[in-house]
């Protein structure tokens, strides 16, 4: 086992993990750090790390792990990846590497410029790079919100 592991890690089911595997390596640039396979090479478990986060690639290992290709699209969750550089230049490898872009890049209320991808498997992901330091009252005055907690 390896001597880091995140505090928190998403796992995330795909009917094909070792494509998907790939893919978010070509896409997003997340890193392989453990592959487990049995005697015919299907995948049991792997990691990906991406900075100090990880995520989980699996199977669809039982009745309520499903993959949204599986499941007519939808999702329950979303994964966020916070980057620091560049997140326009980010948006063109996740869709030069085939990821459907369902949310073009655009600098939000509270200071971050997000883009939204869905992979060849129907998963949103979330990317967003902080890009202007925005003060509560701030984001508050602009959205129309009330906020509590902005740290």
């Amino acid at each position: 086992m390896a001597d880091w592991r995140a505090p928190l890690i998403s796992a995330v089911c795909y009917q094909d993990p070792k494509a998907a595997l790939a893919w978010l390596e070509k896409a997003f640039g997340f890193e392989l750090v453990m592959l487990i396979e049995d005697a015919d090479g299907a995948l049991l478990h792997s990691e990906m790390r991406w900075g100090d986060a990880a995520v989980m690639v699996g199977n669809e290992w039982s009745a309520d792990h499903k993959s949204p290709k599986s499941i007519g699209g939808k999702n329950t969750q979303t994964v966020h990846i916070q980057i620091t550089e560049d997140v326009d230049a980010h948006c063109e490898r996740a869709r030069a590497a085939g990821g459907e872009i369902i949310m073009e890049p655009e600098t939000q209320f509270y200071g971050d410029r997000t883009y939204r991808c869905r992979d060849p498997e129907g998963h949103i992901w979330t990317i967003g790079q902080t890009v202007k330091a925005v003060s509560r009252e701030e984001a508050e005055r602009v959205s129309g919100t009330k906020i509590t907690g902005w740290v």
